[in-house]
């Protein structure tokens, strides 16, 4: 079956750095685009970044542009998002995501049927 996991997370500082990754199991990755979401407490989860199967195309939050790199190694399966100069409103569980099939509609979480886990990031102002 399809398998995302994310890894990365954690406690930084404001104004730091981290980069999360997705790795995916169960599928041929390089056929399908990426997304990146969050979810702060009580909070809706929110779009952050997404990317399109092989990497060409990029869409970012408004917030977050400037600051976070979305990224894919189709050899590796894997998913990055990278994020500098950090916030405390970044705080917030970070999932990975994947459709089930080909959308154009990669800011809609709805259009995403496989999920990781989550990971926590934290950042302490």
């Amino acid at each position: 079956q399809v398998q995302l996991v994310e890894y990365g997370g954690g406690l930084v500082q404001a104004g730091g750095s981290l980069r999360l990754s997705c790795v995916l199991s169960g599928r041929t990755f390089g056929a399908f685009a990426m997304g990146w979401f969050r979810q702060a407490p009580g909070q809706k989860r929110e779009f952050v970044a997404a990317i399109n199967f092989d990497g060409r195309q990029t869409y970012y939050e408004d917030s977050v542009k400037g600051r976070f790199t979305i990224s894919r190694d189709n050899a590796k399966s894997t998913a990055y998002l990278q994020m500098n100069n950090l916030k405390s409103e970044d705080t917030a569980v970070y999932y990975c995501a994947t459709p089930q099939g080909h959308t154009t509609y990669l800011m809609d979480d709805y259009e995403y049927q496989y999920w990781g886990q989550g990971t926590q990031v934290t950042v302490s102002s």
